[in-house]
Parts: structure tokens; sequence; C-alpha cells
């Protein structure tokens, strides 16, 4: 037994691993280095917080992460899956069934009731019709909005919006939440309210990555990292690799 090693205790998981990630842009013929060779362990059941000015590639890393973008240079493993050596359909599956988003702007589909928004990720998954119907029902009734099924998002107020977005994002059970901003169109009694589901459902042992600029919003979460010019310079709450 390692040094150190607990008999009967179990290591978490990674959920993931970044080694020397760097991320660059060509913008009007000058090369910007929004990323460069970012190593970052998170772990199965951590709450992180990605926090940095504007331009400290925030944004750029949560694409990374969210398989939204490629980096330039790197490796990204995913639950197991090294999301390099897959092509853009391969990535498509792994952004539907191991990631779900939740967007500062919800991204609901106005025309479609919150019932149908939540079954969307399973409808592209494969997931049989009663199945996804009987799980977007049970998900909307554990953050109280079973008696709005039918209901538009447009019916809907902006930290109901949310909660549908969060519903959405745990359809197909997925390895990580990724949540960016997601207070950030609320007021403060209504973000409060949000950042308490993600703390229970970080409770009930998923793997949340919230991005923010919002010190009061990133203390909710167990660990912070701290970009500065694409690099990481703090790690704040973190366990060893």
């Amino acid at each position: 037994m390692p040094e150190g090693a607990s008999e009967g205790v179990a290591t978490p998981k990674e959920v993931i691993r970044l080694e020397k990630i760097s991320r660059q842009y060509v913008v009007g013929g000058n090369v910007v280095q929004a990323l460069e060779e970012v190593d970052l362990v998170i772990k199965e059941g951590e709450f992180l917080a990605i926090m940095g000015p504007s331009g400290s590639g925030k944004s750029t890393l949560m694409h990374i992460l969210g398989c939204l973008d490629r980096p330039t240079s790197g490796r990204y493993v995913l639950d197991g899956v090294d999301v390099g050596r897959l092509n853009d359909n391969q990535l498509a599956v792994i952004r539907n069934q191991k990631v779900g988003f939740v967007f500062q702007q919800f991204n609901l589909l106005p025309r479609e009731t919150i019932l149908a928004n939540v079954e969307l990720p399973m409808m592209y998954a494969g997931v049989p019709r009663r199945e996804r119907s009987e799980r977007a029902r049970q998900l909307l009734k554990e953050i109280g909005l079973e008696n709005r099924l039918a209901h538009r998002p447009t019916e809907l107020s902006g930290g109901q919006r949310q909660r549908v977005a969060i519903a959405r994002a745990l359809a197909n059970a997925p390895a990580l939440i990724l949540a960016d901003e997601p207070t950030g169109n609320l007021d403060t009694n209504t973000g409060a309210e949000i950042l308490r589901i993600l703390e229970d459902l970080n409770r009930r042992g998923r793997t949340i990555v919230l991005v923010t600029h919002d010190p009061n919003v990133a203390s909710h979460a167990g660990r912070v990292i701290r970009l500065v010019d694409g690099r990481i310079v703090a790690d704040e709450g973190g366990v060893a690799a």
C-alpha cells in the first residue's frame, strides 16, 4: 500500500487532465497567446471556480474544457477519453454525453416547452422518447418546476430559466457540469438560489467547473484557480495531482 494511503478509501478518479495546454489565435496578422502550457487536474466530485481578469484566458479555457474548441498544443483527457484523438463527429458525441452546459444567457429554445428543452440532449443521444420524457419530468420536479412543463422559456423568470438550463445540463448524467457566469443575468437573491442548487449538486457528487469574474460567486467553490495572461498563477484549495 502506498505511503499515506488509507485502506478501504478509494482515490477519486480524474475527470479532467490538462497537460501543457496552449491556444494561439492569429488576429490581424499577429499571434495572440490565449493559453500557455496550462496544467490542470480536476477530480471527481470537485467544485472548482476559474477566475481572472478580462483577457486572462478564462473563456478560452472554458471552451477547451467543454470541447467547443481545440488547443493548439497539449493533451486533454476528459473522463478517460483523450479528446485530441477525436474527429469532429466524435467530439460532438463526447460534448453531448460527458459535458452539461449552463450558460449566462440560458440558451434555451424559446419556441419549445421547458420539458422539450430538457429532453433535447437526450434526443441527440438517442434515448427513447418515453425514457427521456420520464427523466426530464423527474429533473424538472427536482428543481421545483414540475407544474410548468408546458410553459415556454419566455413565460418564466430568469431564475426559473436558469433552473431549466441546469436540469437540461443534467439530462445525460454528464461527467462534468460547466457553468459559465451562471448568475450573471440574475439579481442577487436569484443568483444565490442558483448557487445553492449547484452546491447541492456538488454535495451529491457532481463535478462542477464554474467560470466567473465575481469573487463572491467563486467563494462557493471548494477550489479556485486564477488565470493571468493565459497562465494559472494560483490554485487555492486544490489537491495534489
